[in-house]
This record gives structure tokens, C-alpha cells and sequence, in this order.
């Protein structure tokens, strides 16, 4: 099954892509990799849920919030190179506005782990990671990612 196989069996479309709302591109190419800029949940009819987790937004709230991130990076992914360029996810960096007693980031990060694992499949989905907790983002959202791809040049 190809990525958009997997994402029609999910039930899931890409989204078009978000566009920035500063001086940045979307992603950049260098070599055989592909890096896509920090992305939140936002889509047009719906700027992601504002908040603090651990405050005003559960971490289930949370987890969705990266999900819906992760298709916004598999938008900007695909315009960038198309899925079925990609090789191997290499790291995604995720960022999670939390209370500063908050240690629960990788469990909200991992519904966008989990998402690329589903699109991709292991052998080109797995990748490294990194979950940090942050006291803003951009917006006032709760969270924002990041990834690096390998493609196929």
C-alpha cells in the first residue's frame, strides 16, 4: 500500500498546505533530505486548540492536536517532494505548552508518532524523536512539530 492508500484506509485526507505566517518557507531540500518547518494542528477553518496542557487542555486533547500537526506535515511533505519520494522519517522534534510540572510530552507527541507509523509503516515510518515541554508556541497552541525526511533524490 502506498502512504495515500493508508491514509484513505484511516480515513484521512491531506490537508492543502498550511502557509507560513512568518518570513520561513515551508520546507527546505538539501541533498536527499527534506526538512519541514514547525507545523501546528491549524487548518483553515480551525487555528488549533489554544491552551496549556495540564491546565486547559487534556493530554488526550493534546495527543489529537499532534495528530492533526502530523497531516499538516505530511501536507508540506508531500508539496515538497510527494509521499512516495520518502524513504525514512529520520527525527521529528515535537513541542508541547505545558505546566511546568507537566512530564507527559512523549505520550502527546506520540499521536503524531503514531500517525507516520500508520501512513508510512515501520520500514520508512519509524524515526527518532524528540518530545520537549515549552512554556509558549506560536498562537498560544500546545503543540508544534517538526520533521527531517529522506527521499529518494
Amino acid at each position: 500500500m502506498t502512504p495515500r492508500d493508508r491514509l484513505a484506509a484511516l480515513g484521512l485526507e491531506l490537508p492543502a498546505p498550511v502557509k507560513p505566517l512568518g518570513a520561513y518557507f515551508p520546507n527546505r531540500r538539501s541533498g536527499d533530505q527534506v526538512w519541514i518547518s514547525g507545523t501546528t494542528a491549524r487548518r483553515p477553518a480551525d487555528p488549533g486548540a489554544v491552551g496549556v496542557v495540564g491546565d486547559d487542555v487534556s493530554i488526550d486533547q493534546a495527543r489529537t492536536q499532534a495528530r492533526f500537526a502530523a497531516l499538516n506535515l505530511l501536507a508540506s511533505l508531500d508539496a515538497a517532494v510527494g509521499l512516495d519520494a520518502v524513504t525514512a522519517l529520520v527525527h521529528m522534534r515535537g513541542y508541547v505548552r505545558a505546566v511546568p510540572d507537566f512530564d507527559a510530552q512523549p505520550a502527546v507527541i506520540d499521536g503524531a508518532s503514531k500517525l507516520l507509523l500508520e501512513v508510512f509503516g515501520e520500514d520508512v515510518g519509524a524515526h527518532a524523536r524528540t518530545a520537549i515541554g515549552v512554556a509558549s508556541l506560536p498562537g498560544g497552541v500546545c503543540v508544534e512539530l517538526e520533521l527531517v525526511a529522506t527521499t529518494a533524490r
